[in-house]
């Protein structure tokens, strides 16, 4: 088998022939997009124009909600133009640089909500020292050890697949996909492996232990506590939790599909799941705190009302 150190396109292999329908699902595509830009953005001007929302968990949402838009874009644009497209190839460069932007988003998604956790069992457990301990500084550090944390770990799993000599160029996903050019690789892989296995730890493991700790906690307080105190922690952590196993929901579809054989599975089946992640978490996360936060749903509110009474006395 003849060794491509250099190859210059991947092709795409999981979409399917669907003829004069692409331009339907072209359109739906497109909407759902839009949807998903507009309402995280919305929410994003709304904590950043309130002052009664510059508080830490805000802080925090407005960072999970920055993260919807950073991946959903390294989703849907892409997407649209192989959804017209007849032949389904990708430059190389583009391809790593999406790859780089759908695993960074995961880990900052799975992050972020690992120290929303933590930011709730303070304000369930410690709410005469929520102020002290989660102050507006420690919030700033917090989000961006986030983002840093996250670029820099996927940034070395990068370095190290890049310079991997490849036999194929052909991905069977709609979308570029870490896992499944390695495995197109022909030199030893053991190092990668290694390290894929160091990193899964490192964007698994260490979430989930402040989300373990957090939970026992606040479970073992609304257990113990008042009426007031349960429905205090249901109300602000309904969300969170929704928003969690969403998320891990679809990232353990995604990673057990790449790993394993999954000829099993309808393809159709195959393709939404593979986006789950991708899609409904970014429209999933805005809408729940949007509706579910009455705080955020009245500064929504607020901000339309304003708006329209603005625009009356201008037309006046």
């Amino acid at each position: 088998m003849i060794v491509n150190s250099t190859l210059s396109y991947f092709i795409l292999s999981a979409y399917i022939h669907v003829g004069t329908v692409r331009y339907l699902y072209f359109t739906l595509t497109a909407l759902l997009y839009i949807v998903i830009v507009f309402v995280n953005l919305l929410l994003i001007v709304v904590i950043c124009m309130n002052r009664s929302l510059h508080e830490p968990m805000y802080m925090f949402l407005c960072s999970l909600f920055v993260n919807e838009l950073y991946g959903s874009s390294g989703l849907f644009p892409f997407l649209l133009t192989q959804i017209l497209s007849d032949i389904h190839t990708v430059p190389a460069s583009l391809c790593y640089l999406q790859v780089f932007c759908v695993y960074t988003y995961g880990n900052v998604e799975f992050t972020n909500l690992a120290v929303m956790s933590y930011d709730r069992y303070l304000a369930i457990c410690c709410p005469l020292q929520y102020h002290t301990r989660m102050t507006l500084n420690k919030v700033v550090i917090f989000i961006a050890s986030i983002w840093l944390y996250s670029f820099v770990k996927f940034l070395i799993t990068l370095s190290l697949n890049i310079r991997l000599p490849l036999c194929g160029n052909i991905i069977n996903s709609l979308y570029c996909h870490n896992y499944l050019i390695v495995k197109l690789a022909c030199s030893d892989i053991e190092v990668n492996n290694i390290y894929g296995i160091f990193g899964v730890i490192l964007t698994i493991l260490v979430p989930l232990l402040p989300i373990l700790f957090s939970y026992m906690k606040i479970f073992h307080v609304c257990f113990s506590g008042s009426k007031q105190t349960r429905q205090k922690a249901v109300s602000t952590c309904t969300p969170h939790l929704a928003s969690l196993l969403n998320f891990s929901f679809g990232c353990c579809f995604e990673i057990l599909q790449s790993r394993f054989d999954a000829s099993a599975v309808p393809s159709e089946l195959r393709i939404i799941l593979s986006l789950y992640f991708l899609i409904i978490q970014p429209l999933l996360n805005p809408v729940m705190y949007g509706l579910q936060m009455s705080t955020i749903r009245k500064a929504c509110i607020q901000l339309f009302c304003s708006k329209m009474v603005t625009d009356c006395r201008d037309n006046l």
